[in-house]
Formats: structure tokens, sequence, C-alpha cells
């Protein structure tokens, strides 16, 4: 199982936080159990009033993602999915969405929580999908460590703020 090892961490009180989750259309299932673990992620930290948008699919998520960091989100979470087909469009897609969110992060300084699944098949995005059954959550963990990662650069700046 691909989550081996993942850290045990406790959710904190994030009620101060903006916080935007910007979540692909494709997919239903997969994307509603992707959704439904930020949600409960979202309400395990108490943050109020979180923003969702909808766009086409995981190609565009990071153009959104650095909309939403400009407009001073705490902390944005990237949902998606894209399974892998008989061309390189997996490939494409999985590089630009990966890029392109790492950028966000990068450009804006605020924490992108990773939440696309890149899977062979479509049993294993299920199996990640954070459905009953699943033996992952990954909208869950990606919402869990933009939360824990702002919270981190919230101290360090007033750390160094005096």
């Amino acid at each position: 199982m691909s989550g081996h090892g993942a850290p045990q961490a406790q959710p904190t009180d994030c009620h101060d936080l903006r916080v935007a989750v910007v979540a692909a259309s494709w997919h239903d299932v997969v994307m509603g159990g992707l959704l439904a673990g930020a949600d409960r992620a979202l309400a395990d930290h108490r943050v109020e009033a979180p923003v969702v948008v909808r766009v086409p699919g995981t190609f565009e998520l990071p153009v959104v993602a650095a909309a939403l960091a400009k407009e001073g989100f705490d902390a944005v979470v990237a949902l998606g999915v894209v399974i892998r087909g008989g061309t390189p469009h997996f490939e494409y897609v999985c590089s630009a969405a990966t890029d392109g969110l790492n950028r966000v992060a990068l450009d804006h300084g605020v924490p992108v929580g990773f939440g696309v699944l890149t899977c062979d098949t479509e049993e294993q995005a299920l199996d990640r999908a954070g459905l009953e059954g699943s033996a992952e959550d990954k909208g869950y963990e990606a919402t869990a460590a933009a939360l824990a990662t702002a919270g981190t650069l919230k101290r360090i700046k007033r750390h160094f703020q005096g």
C-alpha cells in the first residue's frame, strides 16, 4: 500500500486560516470521495467557510490555484485524478499539473495540498479516494498537509517578525 509510513498528525485549530479547494470535474465518483475527504479534514481542523471551486479537469488546476493564492488564501488544496490510457496524454497532464502546482506554491509562498491521483487504473483511483472500502483518503491527506504547512509558515512569519 502506498500510504505505508504516513505521519500520524492530530488535527489542529485552523479557524483563522483562509482555505480554498480547487477540484477537477472528471471522474465523478473519485472526485466525490476526494472532496468528501477534504471536507472532513477542513471540519476536523475547524476551518471556517472554505471556498470550493470546480474546474473542468486536472490540467486546469494550476491556473486556478494560482488565482486563489494571489487572492490571499493561506492554503490551497488541489484535487484531481488522471488515469493512464493508451496515449502519452497521461504523462503530459500529470507533469503539467505537478509542475504547475509546485510553481504556484513556490511563486506565491502558499502551501498547495497535492491531492492529484495519478493512477494506472480506475480501481487504484477508487482505492485512494477515501470512499467506503478505500485503503486511503488522499483528499483528507492533501488537505491536512496544506493546513499543517500553512500553520508552519504562520509560525515562521511570527517568529521572524518579532
